[in-house]
């Protein structure tokens, strides 16, 4: 039987999603809570990876196990999970179902903040630039990454994965929220090259600060080269937001 689930967790103290060579990542967590209550290893498969710090309030991932009660299910992984991890919903889904495959888009918020002193509360949600941001050079910065483009300058390990394979993505919409001193950027694309996101991010603010020019985000794209663009945002201030299907 084939179950999807939905995540959320404060990424602050992981490693990232994705199982490495030490344990502390979401993805361990989850499979041991897993193979716990089932009694037999369980491997998982995420919709997608995130890096270290990044969070997650709609991140998906589907694994094969035996029959088991659904709200049952959900109140033992919670009860057994860190309290920084939460399984949201889960679901039997039909057996071609692929949790990343599957997908037609995804959303990314990225959370900006640039009052002087920033709350404490938002340290580890927010990225806070000090920096004098042109505003309304800021959304025209982002409306030149919607549409469908290869997206190689923006990708670390360029000939590796999905960079490598198939570099070109459509980006749905980037939306600018402005509220006091507090800015979301929202992405919604097709997928997502690795850390394409946080070094797009990164591009935004450099033309918003005027370290780079506007007509210079052409440029960089067409390069299809990674050294080429502006270093990328931190990761503390990305959301993995939801995942369609």
């Amino acid at each position: 039987m084939k179950y999807k689930i939905k995540i959320a967790y404060d990424g602050t103290s992981y490693n990232g999603w994705q199982i490495q060579n030490n344990e502390n990542t979401i993805q361990y967590f989850i499979e041991k809570a897993l193979s716990t209550v089932f009694r037999k290893k369980i491997k998982i498969y995420g919709a997608g990876r995130t890096d270290a710090g990044v969070h997650a309030l709609g991140q998906y991932a589907h694994f094969n196990a035996n029959e088991y009660d659904l709200k049952k299910l959900l109140h033992s992984l919670n009860g057994i999970l860190q309290k920084d991890i939460r399984i949201l919903k889960i679901d039997i889904v039909d057996d071609d179902f692929h949790s990343r495959f599957s997908a037609k888009s995804k959303i990314y918020h990225y959370h900006l903040n640039t009052s002087s002193y920033q709350s404490p509360f938002k340290r580890f949600y927010s990225y806070h630039t000090k920096k004098d941001l042109d505003l309304e050079l800021l959304k025209k910065a982002a409306k030149k990454f919607v549409g469908c483009y290869n997206f190689s300058s923006f990708a670390n390990k360029q000939n590796q994965g999905s960079a490598k394979n198939n570099p070109i993505k459509t980006i749905k919409r980037l939306d600018v929220i402005i509220e006091k001193t507090d800015i979301r950027l929202e992405f919604e694309g097709d997928g997502f090259l690795y850390k394409m996101v946080r070094n797009i991010t990164g591009t935004i603010l450099a033309v918003a600060d005027k370290t780079i020019k506007l007509e210079d985000v052409e440029t960089i794209l067409s390069k299809k080269d990674r050294t080429k663009a502006p270093a990328l945002a931190p990761s503390h201030g990305l959301f993995l937001i939801d995942v369609i299907y």
